[in-house]
């Protein structure tokens, strides 16, 4: 997108603009709006293409056609030409032009299906030497089939039996089978096709698996980012070069879609992973034999067992070990109660496959000597049912859990066929009857070991505003979301550039409310630089040029706001490199003569340029910006860097060093040039000029504000977490309650008790937070109680007995938004002790190792007083375990 005038004349934005060369002719934007809009509804279908748009681009497109109500009487802004499509900002590699890792939908990119894609590069054309980014559509899930954009394909390594040296890269849809693998390698490797082949997965040590299921896809078949692929030819006496490996396969068990070759009795098994520390998770490599185990014996009690990162599975080996030490759950699989209790009739479950899965697992973590697995027949089971899952892309432990819990629930009720049961509302009727009701009905239709365990019950109030219809409900809950408290302040960092060409740009760390104003920032900036506020213009800036200006009264809701990006923003071969900050000039806004337009600009950057014995004229870019709040007679002018030159000393050179264009937003590309009429610039609210400079890029200096320590950030009590879930708030605009007395939807007010708790309780802090605008991690240090946490005074069931509970596991989650690394803390049962989980390592830990700013997940176990409903046997965990309750006390 530019912030230019572009093909079109000022105040045409609704005519039809005059052609580019090489461009269909562009019909008016409101047509445009027309056409675009009902092609972004067409449905996704299996096989369609898709393209992916940088979001900028998109959203300038959108304002200059007036796409949303709110841009339709926004003129400044909507007559913005947005220029050619420009996916640079979507780049981690703009040589390669391959996608940066862990962009978002609607935040990073936009999907158009290939009509609308066609229809924009008819009117824009694309920036030279991008190739558009085209994705299929493909169908995820088991039974109930969904479609979905695969934005990022599988990469896998390819190569030849005989030749497993030179291995050839190639990419690959989740929905492409085995056998198009297997055609493309014949191909790749010149293989008649009278050749009997066969296909190997290879990992590290030389272990193999043969993809013997021609139409498994990738999915399926559990393919991980970056394997290794071998293709072997058969030999001309009928035998295979790696017949002795095949001779001592045998079949997977049913539930898998491959063929694993078992080694010897006195072979030893080989487990290994590969990961990229702690910042973010690589895709590993698992070295495994068909029993995925480790080589190592496990240390002397059992459950010290470490899962094999898969490639970036450690968000899945997290939620693992902690529920692996609730040991009420444990002891049930362990012991075989689950095997009477699979329901595989159940619509909602997975017929039976998830808890056997899990079962499997849990035995090897448990009652094998390995000191670690790798759990990929467990991974291929969760991806083939949850399809979230199913790729090697960092997710939620959160989530993980979520889904495991509900799978193992419905896998596991005892309810074959459930109940037809009508909702009501207490009208009136004392708590504890409706609190009653609501858990006999909830276990009428959901009768599990996870019912059992972990599932407690709610109390909702909701108070309509108007007439105050007071409504209660019990509703039944598997794990607390807590919130954690916000700051009142923020701190954030800014760049104050004066109108002063002596002055560089200073940097300014100020304190302002988290949901304050533009003007709030300026107040705060204007204590430390002196500079009145009604004399500051604010601008986002990005990738060292100006995003959008900003108004006084603008809520600072983006954490990109007033802060440099430190990010390098590279175009294509032909595009210019940006750096540095960018600068504002003041110049008449009528009749603007050329030279004196260049005057002020060598005048602003004077400092920065170089003398040369050589006078050489260099390009320099102009963009427009629309008018922003500047008086008739003159306006500001943004000036961003262009073409680089090193700053050594002031000069006065006498030739011309630049020449004026409009460009794209990112300030890369030239659109057309400046209009002119003779030497005056044809300047207007549409098109007054942005000037790209060069400059030092380190030109700018630091203020005392920047080298004063931080606050050490504030510990939170959980506690505090625990009262701001249950304070009462007001319902949003636009999550009203529907007011079964008024009629119609209300903002009611709405308040969250704790009626009942289950025995084990899970608590997830709500560290993360997203919408379409930005994504944000709290880091703040929860002060969680490792024995002795007393439930009992946020329990408002006035005959509950005392909840006390002891903390028995903790999902950590280390580094930032999409993607950083999950470990776990758990406490054995069998020894008492507390160890750490780092995917395939396992080593003891101390209390005071546990309470970090990483504690994600937290896992509670109620103290009961209850004896075993049942005997256990004591081998299974080391000691005499407790039994799951056979129904959950709702007192």
């Amino acid at each position: 997108m530019a912030e230019g005038g572009g093909p079109e004349s000022a105040g045409a934005a609704d005519s039809d603009s005059e052609p580019v060369a090489g461009q269909m002719p562009t019909p008016s934007t409101e047509s445009q709006k027309q056409t675009i809009g009902s092609l972004l509804k067409t449905a996704l279908r299996k096989g369609d293409e898709w393209y992916l748009i940088d979001s900028r681009w998109f959203k300038q497109w959108k304002k200059y056609v007036g796409f949303d109500s709110w841009d339709m009487y926004n003129v400044g802004e909507r007559n913005l030409y947005p220029g050619p499509i420009d996916n640079s900002g979507l780049f981690s590699d703009q040589d390669t032009q391959a996608l940066k890792e862990h962009l978002i939908d609607e935040l990073d990119y936009v999907l158009v299906p290939t009509e609308a894609w066609n229809k924009l590069i008819s009117w824009y054309s694309c920036l030279d030497g991008q190739r558009p980014i085209v994705r299929k559509v493909i169908e995820h899930g088991m039974f109930v089939k969904h479609c979905k954009v695969e934005v990022y394909l599988l990469e896998l390594n390819l190569c030849e039996n005989n030749n497993m040296d030179i291995a050839v890269t190639r990419y690959f849809s989740k929905a492409d089978t085995i056998d198009t693998i297997e055609k493309e390698m014949r191909t790749l490797f010149k293989i008649p096709a009278e050749k009997e082949t066969r296909l190997w997965n290879k990992y590290m040590s030389n272990t193999y698996e043969q993809l013997n299921k021609p139409d498994s896809t990738v999915q399926d078949a559990g393919l991980f980012h970056g394997q290794v692929l071998v293709i072997e030819q058969k030999n001309e006496d009928g035998t295979w070069p790696r017949q002795a490996s095949h001779s001592k396969s045998s079949a997977a068990s049913s539930r898998n879609f491959t063929t694993s070759p078992k080694l010897s009795s006195n072979s030893a098994s080989i487990s290994s992973t590969v990961t990229n520390g702690d910042n973010c998770c690589s895709p590993g490599y698992t070295l495994n034999n068909s029993s995925s185990s480790g080589s190592r014996e496990s240390q002397s009690h059992p459950g010290l067992c470490g899962l094999s990162n898969l490639g970036n599975t450690c968000f899945m080996n997290s939620a693992l070990q902690c529920l692996s030490n609730a040991s009420p759950l444990t002891e049930y699989f362990l012991n075989d109660q689950y095997e009477a209790e699979i329901n595989r009739e159940n619509p909602l479950g997975m017929r039976g496959e998830i808890a056997e899965a899990y079962a499997d697992l849990v035995k090897q973590m448990w009652l094998s000597r390995s000191s670690y697995v790798a759990p990929r027949s467990f991974k291929t089971q969760v991806g083939r049912f949850a399809p979230q899952f199913s790729g090697y892309q960092q997710q939620d432990s959160q989530e993980l859990l979520a889904f495991l819990l509900d799978g193992l629930h419905e896998d596991l009720n005892r309810v074959k066929k459930k109940p037809y049961l009508a909702l009501r509302d207490a009208e009136g009727r004392p708590d504890e009857i409706v609190a009653k009701e609501a858990w006999t009905n909830h276990r009428l239709r959901n009768d599990s070991i996870i019912v059992d365990i972990f599932h407690g019950l709610f109390k909702s109030t909701l108070v309509c505003p108007e007439c105050s219809k007071v409504s209660v409900t019990f509703d039944p809950f598997c794990y607390l979301t807590l919130p954690l408290p916000m700051k009142k302040d923020r701190t954030l960092e800014v760049f104050l550039v004066r109108s002063d060409p002596q002055s560089r740009p200073t940097q300014y760390r100020v304190v302002v409310p988290k949901l304050g104003t533009v003007t709030d920032l300026c107040c705060a900036l204007t204590k430390l630089c002196g500079v009145a506020p009604e004399n500051m213009m604010v601008a986002d800036v990005y990738n060292h040029s100006f995003g959008r200006t900003c108004e006084d009264g603008e809520r600072m809701n983006l954490p990109v706001y007033f802060r440099e990006r430190h990010s390098k923003h590279i175009g294509s071969s032909t595009s210019t490199v940006l750096f540095g900050q960018p600068l504002l000039i003041t110049v008449p806004k009528h009749n603007l003569i050329a030279d004196v337009l260049y005057d002020k600009i060598l005048e602003r950057i004077g400092c920065y340029l170089v003398c040369s014995g050589e006078e050489e004229a260099m390009d320099h870019q102009v963009s427009p910006e629309p008018e922003n709040g500047h008086s008739e007679e003159e306006e500001a002018s943004e000036l961003e860097n262009g073409s680089k030159a090193d700053a050594i000393k002031p000069c006065s050179p006498p030739a011309k060093l630049f020449t004026f264009s409009v460009v794209n937003s990112y300030g890369t590309a030239n659109i057309s040039s400046l209009p002119c009429d003779g030497n005056v610039l044809q300047l207007n609210r549409e098109n007054s000029p942005f000037a790209k400079q060069w400059s030092d890029s380190q030109a700018y200096e630091k203020h005392e504000s920047m080298l004063q320590p931080q606050k050490k950030k504030a510990t939170v009590a959980l506690k505090e977490c625990i009262e701001l879930f249950t304070t009462m708030e007001t319902l949003g605009e636009h999550d009203p309650w529907y007011c079964p007395t008024c009629k119609k939807h209300q903002q009611a007010t709405k308040k969250f008790d704790l009626w009942s708790l289950p025995r084990i309780l899970v608590v997830h802090l709500k560290r993360f937070s997203y919408n379409r605008c930005w994504r944000d991690k709290l880091d703040t240090v929860v002060d969680f109680p490792i024995r002795d946490l007393n439930m009992s005074e946020f329990v408002c069931d006035p005959k509950a007995s005392p909840y006390i509970y002891d903390l028995i596991a903790v999902s950590n989650h280390y580094g930032g938004m999409g993607g950083g690394h999950y470990t776990a803390y758990g406490k054995n049962k069998a020894d008492g002790k507390w160890y750490y989980f780092d995917d395939s390592s396992v080593s003891s830990a101390s209390e005071d190792q546990i309470v970090t700013k990483a504690a994600y997940v937290l896992f509670y176990q109620r103290r009961d007083e209850e004896s075993p409903s049942k005997p256990q046997p004591s081998a299974s965990l080391g000691g005499a375990p407790d039994a799951a309750d056979d129904h959950m006390d709702t007192n």
